[in-house]
């Protein structure tokens, strides 16, 4: 099947940009495929280390026998709602494993920390670095080369893109993810956000705000918004590493505990012992990264990934840009309506179609290479299917042919938008993203003078204190990967959606980033050059006039250049974001971040 003009010309430019980054990791990934299974290798303490807390069985079958080990990584913990059934998925998986001939062990865990716990705290400066100290951990965890595969238990924000560089680094294992799925539906959206609102101009107590919030996140289970999580488990899907059908099944299901012990299956029927060998560093190449960017943005899927995803390739070699998901985003429609790209959450779409809807139109449509590795070993085709429980067990039915609800799922022909769902800016602030597809038409263009802070909490108290009262475009600016670690702004949602509610023009700037679940303000965020790193963002002064334009995809302060130029830079006392909780030991991270457009890594880019 063959893909679109635009969808084949920016794979042949990421091809061809990546051929020596891409060799280099394909050339270490074979040298390391060569030495497996490597634990055959390991001396004789080496290994005997490895399966003295074994159960006989297991003990017997890595001493003496020929079968796969396979690694378990999770980010379990019972804190975050989304990684609390991974509590069950290790014993599991090990009773598949035996079925199949094989053995499993946990080989680690990795941090998972939850953006919705420390939204407008300390805590979320570590936020972004988590990713990389994820990687870090996968890495440890497998350093003991005692596996032939890879299974990875992990859903939300950081965590999966992290779990995905630290798989890439070993990149000769199969690899496959398995996720928890989302909670079950609870209070609607919408109806929390006007709870947020009303908060916010102190129409309600915290009492109310609880119960709503609490309403809203109730169960096991990711959060049900199209934040950052679930467009994890979207990427996971439609980039070959999930079983089909497997992203947005409910928790704590016979159906959803059959699905890990097939993935576990899965993950020993494709190790370099068998004859349908099939690496992580084979699957994930620069055809599966278009179409991972093709499905981000055909569903509106979160800002953050318009730096994971780069980080992510970088990590098998490939060198993707912001001028590629901009150049697709003009061709790739918009075919869902979750959250908060309209009042559905990922429930509706799963009941609607769900994946397999969604993969058919857009293979139907020429916008996804279908002739890609997967885990099935099938290309994108075997994608077009959804799990079911029958009196045979687990089987895959064909995916639906028509959506079950218009007005969250639509096929290729009929769609919400004919552009995708994010928007790369440019001018002489620098270049910025934004989520175009929650944004109404009438607020794609807005231009109002600026009101500059440096932190989130100025904000905030500008606006208790009724100051922001008049059309005002927010600069939220030293909130950078090198100023302090680049924190999620989403806690300045509730006051922003006030002042537009009340017909104000309303816009936001940043260098900082904002949650997978942006709302309705026009927000160009991840801005760089960051303002501690010499960008044109620390000339802006409070008064300027400036354009936000998603139509144009420009970015603008209405100052001549050689003002603008003549100005001297803001500077921001960032001392107070260098110690307490943890802080203090992210100094390095700080100081070695790339640029948001380059992933906002600590690792050498490709």
């Amino acid at each position: 099947m063959t893909v679109t003009s635009i969808v084949s010309a920016v794979t042949e430019k990421l091809v061809a940009r990546s051929a020596s980054s891409r060799r280099r990791y394909l050339d270490r990934i074979a040298a390391a495929t060569a030495q497996s299974p490597r634990r055959k290798a390991l001396g004789c303490a080496n290994v005997a280390h490895a399966f003295a807390a074994c159960g006989a069985h297991d003990k017997n079958e890595l001493r003496n026998g020929d079968g796969p080990n396979l690694a378990i990584v999770t980010a379990y913990n019972d804190m975050l709602s989304a990684h609390q059934p991974f509590e069950r998925y290790p014993d599991i998986i090990r009773t598949a494993a035996r079925e199949a001939g094989g053995t499993a062990q946990v080989a680690g865990g990795v941090p998972a920390m939850c953006d919705g716990v420390t939204q407008g705290e300390a805590g979320m400066e570590l936020s972004l670095f988590s990713r990389d100290v994820i990687a870090l951990s996968a890495a440890v965890a497998l350093s003991h080369q005692m596996f032939d595969a890879a299974v990875y238990l992990g859903v939300c924000d950081k965590i999966v893109p992290g779990l995905v560089i630290g798989a890439l680094s070993f990149g000769h294992l199969p690899a496959v993810f398995i996720p928890a799925g989302p909670m079950t539906s609870g209070m609607n959206n919408d109806e929390k956000a006007k709870v947020r609102a009303l908060h916010a101009e102190g129409k309600v107590d915290r009492a109310a705000l609880l119960d709503a919030e609490a309403r809203s996140y109730h169960g096991p289970g990711t959060c049900t918004f199209y934040g950052t999580a679930n467009s994890n488990q979207m990427l996971m899907e439609i980039m070959g590493l999930h079983l089909p059908g497997a992203t947005f099944v409910n928790p704590g299901s016979e159906l959803r505990d059959e699905i890990t012990r097939a993935a576990a299956k899965q993950a020993l029927s494709i190790t370099a012992l068998g004859n349908r060998y099939m690496p992580i560093g084979q699957i994930y190449d620069e055809r599966s990264v278009v179409n991972g960017v093709v499905g981000l943005l055909a569903t509106g899927g979160s800002t953050n990934h318009t730096m994971h995803l780069i980080a992510m390739a970088a990590a098998a070699g490939i060198v993707l840009t912001w001028d590629d998901l901009a150049e697709l985003s003009q061709a790739v429609p918009l075919l869902t309506r979750i959250y908060p790209n309209g009042s559905a959450d990922v429930n509706h779409f799963h009941a609607a179609g769900g994946m397999g809807f969604l993969i058919r139109e857009l293979l139907g449509a020429g916008l996804l290479h279908e002739d890609v590795n997967t885990v099935m070993g099938t290309g994108l085709k075997g994608y077009l299917s959804e799990p079911r429980l029958s009196s045979d067990g687990l089987t895959w039915n064909e995916a639906a042919k028509e959506s079950g609800d218009r007005a969250v799922l639509r096929g290729a022909t009929e769609p919400f938008q004919l552009t995708g769902g994010l928007a790369v800016l440019k001018g002489n602030i620098g270049t910025a993203v934004i989520k175009s597809s929650a944004i109404p038409k009438d607020r794609h263009v807005v231009e109002a003078p600026a009101r500059v802070f440096h932190s989130q909490d100025e904000l905030k108290a500008a606006f208790k204190a009724g100051t922001l009262n008049s059309d005002v475009i927010a600069v939220v600016r030293f909130q950078g990967p090198k100023a302090n670690g680049m924190p999620e702004l989403h806690s300045l949602t509730p006051c922003l959606t006030v002042l537009q509610n009340r017909g104000l023009a309303v816009g936001l700037v940043t260098d900082g980033r904002m949650s997978g679940a942006s709302g309705k303000i026009p927000a160009a965020i991840h801005v760089t050059p960051e303002a501690a790193d010499g960008g044109d963002i620390a000339r802006i002064r409070d008064g300027d006039m400036i354009q936000i334009d998603c139509t144009t995809g420009t970015l603008r302060v209405l100052v001549g250049a050689e003002e603008l130029a003549a100005r001297t830079p803001a500077t921001a006392d960032l001392s107070i974001n260098e110690t307490g909780v943890g802080r203090e030991l992210f100094a390095a991270f700080r100081r070695f971040a790339g640029s948001a457009d380059r992933g906002g890594s600590i690792f050498e880019v490709a």
